[in-house]
């Protein structure tokens, strides 16, 4: 999975790390989306459904839904 970290130019303080945990979190969270998916979606399949619905990706993280 890519998030696009080659494109990223911070480079300096504790901005990588924070991207980097950052990164981790999503990883996991998708992870744990992919496993508990009724119609067995891939890890990317996943990645690819959320970033089309962002409403959805919210509803993952434990947001209310919009209205």
């Amino acid at each position: 999975m890519t998030l696009g970290e080659d494109a990223c130019r911070v480079r300096s303080g504790g901005a990588p790390q924070v991207l980097a945990a950052l990164r981790n979190t999503v990883a996991h969270l998708l992870s744990g989306q992919a496993t508990a998916s009724a119609t067995g979606e891939s890890r990317a399949a996943v990645c690819h459904r959320l970033a089309a619905r962002p409403a959805d990706a919210l509803e993952v993280l434990g947001f209310p839904p919009l209205e």
